[in-house]
């Protein structure tokens, strides 16, 4: 695959590009590669039927996403667990409303995910935030577990959403912290909702620790999502899988799915998952690879060109580079305003994902190199031009 071929996606619908001529976004989580042939190639196969009525999700489906992660994670969620579904958020949202009731707290880890926390309000629930402790000598993150503990404690939190791996940070977290949010769920009576979208997409030797994996009984409060969206750039299939090893607990989901219109089975969602899942191991294992390249380039680039001015959080998952800004400023608003008016570059202000990434900014990285050596030169240029 030719990860380094350009498209012009203006004028195509996309969301992320629609932005003036000569603006670079670098902020919406999707890449900007064509996805696997396969994938391609199964979608094609499918239109050219010309019938497009009611389908259902056949069991080659859910082979495909267990075996995908026996070889991929090295652990198989059982056929008994899986409940397909049209997407992650939708599928939160109907979690949120089924598990939990308006006015609970629901537990979160800023920084993270801003739509977790546009999710939970919009439903009539209340955010809780353990914030992430940040060391600003080594750039790095690690759980307050007192905090997390006392706001597990409290009567009204009853369900905790867990990013893994972290977005925007990058973490990934450990068997023996999962764990240990698993025991502290069961202790507390808190039903925990693992977001793994992005599980597919580390760097690290091990890769991510799926929190179903764990022994049996540490998942009995416990919902995890998975998706091929983002590792294959096929967000607009609305395929998403959740994984609920309780069988009361499964079943109260599913209703809650049911009733919520999210089991229904889009025109590409069921053959661009198997194909993904079944046939573009390659084409993943080699996005990994310039990915990877990618990330190396930032981070050489910004310690060369940007060293005591803004820092790289090291990342060992996601295409997403969480920069830290604090040398600059602590209104990552005011900087990435300024920033796109001077150069042209779009990229998220921390505080999209709560007020402990006010000095951050998130940097999309899943582009041709090229286009990410000029995103660099954009933020090179900003920063020089930055009111000191």
């Amino acid at each position: 695959m030719n990860f380094d071929q350009q498209f012009n996606r203006r004028q195509t619908n996309s969301f992320k590009w629609a932005v003036g001529e000569n603006k670079l976004p670098m902020s919406i989580a999707d890449m900007d590669f064509q996805t696997a042939p396969a994938i391609t190639n199964a979608l094609a196969k499918k239109v050219k039927t010309g019938i497009y009525g009611y389908e259902m999700i056949p069991e080659a489906y859910y082979q495909a996403v267990g075996d995908w992660y026996a070889t991929e994670h090295h652990a198989r969620p059982k056929r008994e667990w899986m409940l397909f579904v049209s997407g992650v958020v939708p599928a939160l949202a109907s979690v949120l409303r089924r598990l939990t009731n308006p006015g609970d707290q629901i537990l979160i880890q800023a920084p993270v995910y801003n739509m977790f926390f546009t999710t939970i309000q919009n439903n009539g629930r209340q955010v809780l935030s353990s914030d992430l402790v940040y060391d600003p000598k080594q750039h790095t993150y690690h759980i307050d577990w007192e905090d997390l503990e006392a706001k597990f404690a409290q009567p009204l939190t009853t369900m905790m959403i867990l990013c893994n791996p972290q977005n925007p940070g990058g973490m990934i977290w450990t068997k023996q912290e999962l764990q240990h949010l698993a025991e502290l769920g069961q202790k507390y009576g808190v039903t925990i909702f693992a977001d793994e979208i992005h599980g597919d997409l580390t760097f690290n030797e091990g890769g991510y620790v799926p929190f179903f994996s764990l022994p049996e009984q540490f998942l009995q409060a416990v919902v995890i999502a998975v998706s091929p969206s983002k590792t294959f750039n096929i967000a607009a299939t609305h395929a998403a899988t959740l994984f609920v090893p309780n069988a009361y607990l499964r079943e109260v989901v599913d209703q809650g799915l049911q009733n919520d219109g999210l089991t229904g089975v889009n025109l590409t969602a069921i053959p661009a998952s198997i194909a993904a899942y079944t046939q573009s191991q390659e084409w993943y294992h080699e996005l990994l690879d310039y990915l990877k390249g990618n990330l190396e380039l930032v981070e050489q680039t910004i310690k060369e060109r940007l060293a005591g001015k803004v820092a790289v959080v090291p990342s060992a998952a996601t295409y997403l580079v969480w920069l830290d800004i604090s040398a600059l400023s602590h209104d990552s608003v005011a900087f990435t305003d300024f920033l796109e008016s001077t150069s042209g570059l779009i990229l998220n202000p921390g505080t999209m994902y709560g007020e402990a990434g006010k000095h951050f900014v998130r940097m999309n990285v899943a582009y041709p190199r090229a286009v990410v050596a000029d995103g660099l030169q954009r933020l090179i240029k900003g920063v020089k031009a930055w009111p000191k």
